[in-house]
């Protein structure tokens, strides 16, 4: 499903493009829109590719240059085999070099799930490249740290986390042709969308190295639930002051969401003085997928078309 550009059209995609970040990492991304245009770049989650945004990126193109890559190490992307690749501030590294390889001193942020998480972590760190923030269920870095740790409810609904990080979890994925990561869309919303983009996320998932370098995130992160070795998210002291987010920023959230609860919202307001939260009580953790047009409709209300 995608939600149509104000003037009836649908300007083409182009992918097969690439840019390099950083020495000997390249990113593969798409495009929509003429070069020039204020950028407004498209950041997905796991485990998903530049296609997640599809559906978005033609509604904006008249007025952006909008821009999706893949992640390092999904799909078309770069893929070092190091876990130390995939540590926050090197990713934060990738999506600046990406901003300013494609001529801009700032893009409109618009991500999703680890996507998201990325996004925040730029605002916090760098809001000189962020003009506008837009969350789509992902979750500020201090509410997560806290819920993990105090809240049963999403501790218990962040467990996948720390599956994603054992050795060999990606040839369960793997297993019996995607079967289990299919399953895993499923979990964490239902996915009705799915099945018309299957061959499209297979082939994504079939580049070599692709799955274990997207786990490799989870790996490489502190923010997990705690266990009896692995303090994770218990041993992270943070303070809301140091974690302040300055840009405009819109939060669309799917309260359906299996893996991430509403409960991350709360005292949002306290770190993002600029802020505007939009719920979809009956959107999933998919909710770019099933709901491309309201989603479009506020984006455009927030950016003031």
């Amino acid at each position: 499903m995608s939600a149509a550009p104000r003037d009836g059209t649908s300007p083409p995609i182009v992918d097969g493009q690439y840019l390099e970040v950083s020495p000997g990492v390249r990113l593969h991304y798409a495009s929509c829109g003429e070069q020039g245009q204020p950028l407004m770049l498209f950041i997905h989650g796991f485990p998903e590719f530049w296609g997640a945004w599809k559906g978005l990126m033609p509604a904006f193109a008249d007025r952006y240059l909008t821009v999706a890559p893949d992640l390092r190490g999904y799909n078309l992307s770069s893929k070092p085999t190091e876990l130390a690749a995939y540590k926050p501030q090197v990713l934060l590294g990738d999506l600046a070099g990406l901003i300013r390889g494609l001529g801009y001193r700032k893009a409109v942020v618009v991500a999703h799930d680890w996507g998201g998480a990325l996004a925040w972590a730029l605002a916090i760190s760098h809001p000189e490249l962020v003009e506008r923030l837009v969350i789509l269920n992902a979750t500020h870095p201090v509410p997560f740290a806290r819920a993990l740790v105090e809240d049963p409810e999403q501790r218990e609904a962040s467990q996948y986390m720390n599956w994603l990080r054992t050795p060999g979890c990606e040839q369960e994925l793997m297993a019996e042709d995607f079967r289990g990561i299919e399953e895993f869309f499923h979990k964490v919303g239902e996915a009705k969308w799915f099945p018309a983009v299957r061959d499209e996320y297979r082939a994504a998932w079939s580049q070599p190295g692709a799955l274990t370098a997207a786990v490799n995130y989870y790996r490489a992160s502190p923010l997990h639930p705690p266990t009896a070795d692995q303090p994770g998210a218990a041993k992270l002291k943070l303070r809301e002051e140091d974690f302040m987010v300055r840009v405009p920023t819109l939060v669309i959230w799917g309260e359906r969401d299996a893996a991430l609860r509403p409960v991350l919202l709360e005292g949002l307001e306290r770190m993002v003085p600029d802020l505007r939260i939009e719920r979809l009580p009956q959107a999933t953790h998919w909710l770019v997928h099933e709901e491309p047009e309201r989603i479009v409709a506020w984006m455009r209300d927030f950016l003031g078309d």
